[in-house]
C-alpha cells in the first residue's frame, strides 16, 4: 500500500504542504477543504505540474473525509488566518471549533495516523487535537519550532552573509511573542553565534524572530505560508523516512523541563512513531525563567479552552 498523507485545509499553507510532499515524492496526498472546487482544482493543477517537475506522487482533492482512510500522517492547517493587529491567540475560539471537527473526522478514519498541527494558536490547537483524538502524545505534534528556528537561521545568515546551510538555531517555548530563541545553542558551522555577532545584533535577531510572523502579516495582510508549509514538510519527511532528526516541535510535556500537561516547543527526536524522545538540554536560570514565562502564556490559553464559552472539547 502506498504511503498516504492527508492535508486538511487547501489554503495557502495547506496547498504549499501538499506541493512540497509531492515534489519530494514522499507520499500520495489527499487535500481536504470545505470550499467546493478549491481542493479539487489545486490538486489537479499540481498533478498537471508533475510531468514538468518529474514526480509521480498523486494528489486528490475532496470536500469530505471519505478517501482519507488509513493515512499515515494528517497535517491540519485548517482555520482562520491572522489579519493585521491580531495575535495568534485571537483565533482561539473559532479555530478550536474547526480543529476539533477536523480531528474527529480524521481520527476515526485513520486511527494510527500521526497528527501534525499547524493551525493557530498552535499550542492550544495541539491540545484540542490531542483531547479529541485520544491519541498518545507521541502522535500529536505541533509545527512551530521548525518554523521559528528557520526564521532565526535566516536572520543569522543575513547578518553574517553566510549560507543558511551553515546555520543552526533553537527556538523553544510557545508559538507566540513569548517564544524563547536560544543564542547559546545557535551556531554557524559549529561556532556559537555569541562568538560571531555582537550582543546588540543578537538581541535584534531574537526580537525579529519573536515577531517574524507579525512582520509578514503586516506586509501581506494575512498569515505567512511558504515557510510554515516548508517547515511542516520537513516534519512529514522526517517521520515518513524515519530519519530521527532532532527538531524543535510543540510536544505535550509531562514533567520535562519542569513543565506538566502543556504543549510547549522543545527539541524532540522525530521518527516513524512520531516523537521518539524529548531531548532535555541544560538551560541557564534566565533561559529557564523565559521558558517558564512562555509556558505560563500557553497555560492561560489551555485554561480558556477548559472554561471558556467557546469550549467544544
Amino acid at each position: 500500500m502506498k504511503t498516504k498523507v492527508t492535508v486538511v485545509g487547501a489554503g495557502n499553507v495547506g496547498a504549499t504542504v501538499a506541493q512540497g510532499i509531492a515534489l519530494k515524492e514522499l507520499a500520495d496526498v489527499v487535500l481536504v477543504d470545505i470550499v467546493e472546487g478549491v481542493p479539487q482544482g489545486k490538486s489537479l493543477d499540481m498533478n498537471e505540474t508533475a510531468p514538468v517537475e518529474k514526480y509521480d506522487a498523486l494528489l486528490r482533492g475532496t470536500n469530505g473525509y471519505d478517501g482519507t482512510e488509513n493515512s499515515d500522517i494528517v497535517v491540519i492547517t485548517a482555520g482562520l488566518p491572522r489579519k493585521p493587529g491580531m495575535s495568534r491567540d485571537d483565533l482561539l475560539w473559532k479555530n478550536e471549533e474547526i480543529v476539533a471537527g477536523v480531528t474527529r473526522e480524521v481520527a476515526k478514519r485513520s486511527p494510527k495516523a500521526i497528527l501534525v498541527v499547524v493551525s493557530n494558536p498552535l499550542d492550544a490547537m495541539c491540545e484540542v487535537a490531542r483531547r479529541v483524538s485520544g491519541f498518545p502524545r507521541e502522535r500529536v505534534i505541533g509545527m512551530a519550532g521548525v518554523l521559528d528556528s528557520a526564521r532565526m537561521r535566516c536572520f543569522i545568515a543575513m547578518e553574517l552573509n553566510v549560507s543558511v546551510e551553515n546555520t543552526h538555531a533553537f527556538v523553544l517555548g510557545g508559538h507566540g511573542d513569548t517564544m524563547v530563541p536560544l543564542p547559546r545553542y545557535s551556531t554557524v558551522a559549529g561556532i556559537p553565534i555569541t562568538e560571531l555577532i555582537s550582543k546588540e545584533r543578537i538581541d535584534a535577531i531574537v526580537d525579529r524572530t519573536r515577531t517574524g510572523g507579525a512582520e509578514i502579516v503586516n506586509l501581506l495582510k494575512t498569515s505567512a505560508w511558504y515557510a510554515p508549509g516548508a517547515a511542516a514538510v520537513e516534519m512529514v519527511e522526517t517521520i515518513l523516512k524515519d530519519k530521527r532528526k532532532i527538531l524543535p516541535c510543540a510536544a505535550y510535556l509531562t514533567g520535562e523541563y519542569g513543565i506538566n500537561d502543556l504543549y510547549v516547543g522543545v527539541p524532540v527526536k522525530l521518527g516513524s512513531k512520531g516523537i521518539e524522545q524529548i531531548v532535555q538540554i541544560k538551560l541557564t536560570g534566565d533561559e529557564q525563567a523565559a521558558l517558564n514565562k512562555s509556558a505560563g502564556a500557553v497555560k492561560e490559553l489551555f485554561e480558556r479552552l477548559k472554561t471558556g464559552a467557546g469550549a467544544t472539547v
